[in-house]
């Protein structure tokens, strides 16, 4: 039997919006793909692959999205200090060696200035309408921050859900770290956008990729190699320039969810074809 898994990447609220409306318009097309036998994970990734697996519906996490009237409330961030850091975690200047990026990185967002750590949790656990692991697969990658080390929190984890996410989505020096047990843990994106190569042992992968990674080919050509079929979709042209502006402005949920219902349209046909037996 075809084992399916669903690889969602960061990318901020715009890419949470933009996954979930790509996710809504595959489904009104006839192309679901939420029934997957793993459903994994990254920053942005997830709080939809979180939503997704515990059943929540599309359509109403598509409301949700695009109605601001069910939009959850957001902490918005000041500055810009999170664009530099995605350009260093994701630019064509990234560091030659990751796991000394990583403990940098989780160095400095130890020492940030951020919110507390209470109120970021409280934002994490209103985007989740359910707050328990689902019985079905669920994966969520994380980044110790004094180690660098990589970590992917599921059902046997011990871990709540909230936290394994609110750990995921931990930007740093944005939001603060993720106290859990006696360590404290940054955005999964820290290893990788996309964390595609965690899929392994999965016949097919699709990954939704709101964020340009340097590793994606790589990952990607290690799976191919272990005999997967891998189908990836980033954001088209129209969504790119949206994704300029700036991913984690509370206003841009609406637009990137339509730009990812849009775009479905063009995404069924490939999706349609990985869904095949």
């Amino acid at each position: 039997m075809t084992s399916r898994a669903l690889v969602l990447g960061g990318g901020g609220l715009a890419g949470i919006a933009w996954e979930t409306g790509l996710l809504a318009g595959l489904a009104a097309a006839g192309a679901d793909v939420t029934g997957v036998d793993l459903a994994l994970g990254t920053s942005a990734g997830s709080v939809v692959a979180a939503q997704v697996a515990t059943g929540v519906p599309l359509d109403e996490l598509l409301a949700r999205q695009v109605d601001p009237s069910r939009q959850t409330h957001e902490l918005a961030p000041t500055g810009t200090a999170h664009l530099e850091l995605l350009e260093q975690l994701f630019g064509e200047d990234a560091s030659a060696d990751p796991a000394e990026t990583r403990r940098q990185l989780g160095k400095l967002a130890l020492a940030a200035d951020t919110v507390p750590e209470a109120d970021r949790r409280a934002v994490i656990a209103a985007r989740l309408p359910v707050h328990e692991w689902p019985e079905r697969p669920l994966s969520i990658v994380a980044v110790a921050a004094v180690t660098g080390e990589p970590v992917v929190f599921d059902r046997e984890s011990g871990v709540p859900l909230i936290d394994a996410v609110a750990a995921s989505c931990a930007v740093p020096c944005v939001w603060p770290p993720v106290t859990i047990g006696d360590t404290r843990y940054v955005d999964g994106g820290v290893r990788s956008a996309n964390n595609i190569d965690l899929a392994a042992g999965y016949d097919r992968v699709l990954v939704l990729a709101p964020l340009a990674d340097p590793v994606t080919a790589t990952q990607i050509d290690a799976l191919t190699a272990q005999g997967a079929r891998v189908e990836l979709i980033v954001p088209d042209e129209a969504t790119t320039e949206l994704f300029a502006t700036d991913l984690l402005d509370p206003t841009i949920r609406t637009p990137a969810a339509n730009a990812g219902l849009a775009q479905a349209k063009d995404a069924v046909a490939a999706v349609s074809r990985w869904l095949m037996p």
